[in-house]
């Protein structure tokens, strides 16, 4: 029986994430599995992977073909090193203390990289948070004396019409003041 170690599809339309089996090659796709091994899930950044390392090694040592993705996985969480190692140790071309020295060597360095990607996803965020809320006060600003602007053409307008008001009051009053006849004085008797 030809074993592969493959991805399952799994989510929603757009929103895949895969499960990592072991599976006869024959088998359907998102059918029947020897075993699960673990998660991929490439929506996330970086994307996230959950990997059992001793089950999918000893796969791989027992001769699993893993398809181009599942090798790639593997070989960025190390299970493709640590067998390369061990198959290294098996003919004599150094000690075991040797291969796994190299591999945690490999695996601090590896770290290292993940957590500068990490720190470095984290600060072009801070910095377009920032870029965000720098432009959303500038548009506030600019709003505001839009409004203020607004706001004092009104306060003119109401300003101008109760001149002309109070004006026109004043004038009708004088006319009035004109129209009446002044009342005549009554003899006194």
């Amino acid at each position: 029986m030809a074993t592969k170690i493959r991805l399952q599809r799994h989510g929603r339309k757009g929103y895949a994430y895969y499960k990592v089996v072991v599976a006869d090659s024959r088998a359907p796709r998102d059918g029947k599995f020897i075993e699960r091994i673990g998660s991929y899930n490439p929506n996330t950044n970086p994307a996230t992977i959950d990997l059992n390392f001793e089950r999918a090694l000893y796969w791989l040592q027992v001769g699993a073909q893993p398809t181009d993705t599942a090798r790639s996985i593997l070989s960025s969480e190390g299970v493709c090193l640590k067998k390369h190692l061990l198959e290294g140790v098996k003919k004599g071309a150094f000690d075991e203390a040797a291969a796994e020295s190299k591999f945690q060597a490999w695996l601090t360095e590896r770290q290292a990289v993940l957590q500068a990607v990490k720190d470095k996803d984290r600060e072009t965020r801070k910095v377009v948070e920032k870029d965000r809320l720098n432009a959303e006060k500038e548009a506030n600003k600019a709003k505001a004396e839009l409004v203020a602007k607004k706001k004092a053409a009104i306060a003119e307008a109401i300003a101008k019409a109760a001149a002309e008001a109070s004006a026109k009051e004043a004038e009708e009053a004088a006319k009035e003041k004109e129209a009446e006849p002044e009342p005549k004085a009554e003899p006194e008797s």
